[in-house]
Formats: structure tokens, sequence, C-alpha cells
């Protein structure tokens, strides 16, 4: 039976909300661990558990790892950047690595918080650059950022990770899902790390959000427990209508070598804000039901959405009314 997995946030984060996420089908549940420490969710775990308990559910709880992901700095509230303007990233802009700011050139095209506000650098120094902003949007702190066409190497596991890992087992935590896994190296280097933070027994997921995950992914698939096809960067990586055919081929190698996969990211996100989905998300969960998925996953949706519990209702009843056509077809 496939899994559906919903993520923790301020929306859902009640006994209440949670239990009936889970007698609405919910199976998991996912904690983003990009912007807080895992020992500061230790209640809301609790509540996590508490609530499967109540509805008779075998838990699974996943830790969403910081990973090599490029993340601007923090700051406090939030930045309203429109079309046409320019900011700064650096000193006195937005804050961001030396290290990153050193490998940006004049023309390089940015991309913030998943894709959805886009620039292109006019200034580049050692310590600041200044980008013209072509889609705007708000920004918060710790939000992604991708420089097309460079692809700037960090270490697979952060200092972060690490003293998050130190809390994963008393927390119940059963598996990590890795950041942008790109070689067989990522997963070595995790799976070292995982031996000496006592963790060896956690099921590693490994996400798939560039072009070079999906060219090596043959290479390091036995290595990792389940993929995850992560479309919110993965879809950054190239021209958006090429997404779907990445999708199927990913889908595809998992299926030849019968390994698990989820497809995770906008499953549901019209249903940050509304009551009903679109009909277009619901047919794009039934479809990755039929590829084979093992998992589907939502996140914005029941973190900050208006109605977690829907949310569910509508992934776990679309992924089941999948796998009754699947068991029809077999008849």
């Amino acid at each position: 039976m496939i899994d559906i997995f919903g993520t923790l946030g301020p929306a859902c984060d009640s006994e209440a909300v949670l239990s009936e996420m889970f007698s609405n089908g919910m199976t998991g549940i996912r904690v983003n661990l990009s912007h807080v420490m895992l020992a500061d969710c230790a209640a809301s775990i609790d509540r996590v558990k508490r609530a499967a308990k109540e509805n008779g559910v075998s838990l699974k709880i996943l830790i969403d790892m910081q990973g090599p992901e490029l993340r601007i700095g923090r700051f406090e509230g939030e930045m309203l950047l429109k079309a046409g303007e320019t900011v700064g990233l650096g000193v006195e802009g937005i804050p961001l690595d030396d290290a990153v700011i050193k490998e940006l050139s004049a023309g390089d095209e940015v991309l913030l918080d998943d894709g959805k506000i886009l620039g292109e650098i006019s200034f580049a120094g050692e310590q600041k650059a200044t980008m013209r902003i072509i889609r705007g949007g708000e920004l918060t702190q710790r939000k992604s950022i991708l420089v097309k066409g460079k692809d700037l190497r960090l270490s697979a596991i952060t200092s972060d990770d690490m003293e998050n890992l130190k809390f994963a087992k008393n927390l119940g935590i059963t598996g990590i899902m890795q950041p942008f896994v790109r070689s067989r190296e990522d997963l070595i280097e995790v799976r070292d790390v995982l031996d000496e933070c006592s963790c060896a027994d956690l099921r590693i997921y490994a996400k798939i959000e560039n072009m070079e995950g999906v060219k090596n992914l043959g290479s390091f698939i036995d290595l990792c427990d389940e993929v995850i096809i992560a479309r919110g960067d993965l879809g950054n990586s190239m021209d958006l209508w090429t997404l779907p055919r990445v999708q199927k081929e990913i889908s595809g190698i998992c299926n030849k070598v019968g390994k698990p996969f989820m497809v995770v990211t906008q499953m549901l996100a019209s249903m940050e804000k509304s009551e009903v989905p679109t009909k277009a998300e619901v047919s794009d969960i039934f479809n990755a039901v039929l590829d084979g998925a093992s998992s589907v996953m939502v996140t914005g949706e029941t973190a900050i959405g208006i109605n977690p519990a829907e949310v569910i209702k509508y992934l776990s009843n679309t992924a089941r009314e999948a796998e009754k056509y699947i068991g029809e077809e077999r008849k």
C-alpha cells in the first residue's frame, strides 16, 4: 500500500488536526530541518506520535536534512522583491555565503525559493553582488538559491545535520531525506555519518534534485532505500516542459531494479489557499501511482495550508483510487 506523507508545520501542529490527518489516510510525516533544529521539534513530534497511536497508524517520521543545498542566510521578516528593481547580495543585501558570491558572474541567472523568484546578476565582486529582479515575489530567510549552469559543490552532510542526528533515535525518526544526491560518494558519506551517529538503521531517501543526480542514479541507487523525485529544484535545473519526461525516466529506472520511489512537490499546491484541488493536481497524483510510486508527499499544503486534513483526504483518496485501478487492470 502506498505511503501518504504530510509535512509538519504551524498549520497542522496540533494533536486534533494531526489526528484528523491520520484518520484521512496519512501514514507518515516529514520534518523540514532547513529552518529549525531537530531538538526544537521534540514537542511537535510527540504530538505526531500520540495522534498516530490514536488512529492505529504505524508511523514513519522522516527528517529532511539540510545537506548540500545552497540557501540564503538568515534575516528578520520578509523582503518584497519587485520585477525591474536591483537588489544587493551579500554585504548590506540578501545574506549569502562568500563562497557563493565568489562564483557569481555578470549575466548569471539566479533562482530563489524553488524558482519562484528569478534574477540576473548585474555586478559581481569578491564580497557582494547586485541582481536585477526579473520575476518578483516575497522572500524570507533560508530559502533555496540556484545559479543556472553552475555546480557549486558542498559536503553532503553539514554540521547542523550531524547535530540533528544525535537526537534522531530518541525522537523515533525512521528515515532521512538526503537532499541533492549527486553521486555514489555522497551516499557513502551519508552512510558513514549514520554509522558514526549510531543511526545505521535509519532508511535513506535519496532526493534527486539536479541533472547530475539523474545522470548518476544507476551508480548509487543500491545505496539508498528509496528514491525521491523532488520536482522543486529538479524542475529548476531544466526547461520546465522537460520535467515530466525526466520524472518518467527516473521512475522507469527505479521500476527496472525494484527500488521504491516517492514523488513530491506541488502535488496539491493550490490547496495552500483553496479547499479543493485542481483537476490537474489529482490527475498528477493518480499518474504518479500508476507509474509505480511507493510514496507521495505534500509539503506546504499541510505545513502552512488552510486545511491540512482536507489535503490528506484528497491525496490519500486519489492514491487509493489509482491502486484500485491498478488492481482491476491486473485481473
